[in-house]
């Protein structure tokens, strides 16, 4: 679906009723756009989210590593900054 939209003072357009409600984007929200060869992509910042999550999943099945492997190793790193970083300990 291809529509014109035109672009107002401050470089702001206008993304129509029907394609905000295909995709879900509201007042408020957030989405990313990104320069390609043939122009700009807007993509709701939910489907970029989603979309790194799902490379990151690869990565890791690639690498071998559990989500639980990597939940814990996240859980280390963040324990070793804060005793680092604030001098806390956890001592769970």
């Amino acid at each position: 679906m291809a529509l014109y939209v035109r672009v107002q003072e401050k470089g702001q357009v206008t993304i129509p009723t029907k394609l905000r409600k295909k995709l879900n984007i509201k007042k408020g929200d957030t989405v990313m756009v990104v320069e390609t060869k043939d122009g700009l992509l807007i993509k709701p910042a939910e489907v970029v989210l989603s979309e790194a999550l799902d490379e990151m999943g690869k990565v890791l099945k690639a690498d071998g590593v559990t989500l639980e492997e990597w939940i814990e190793r996240g859980r280390e790193i963040r324990e070793k900054l804060l005793e680092e970083t604030y001098g806390i300990k956890d001592e769970s």
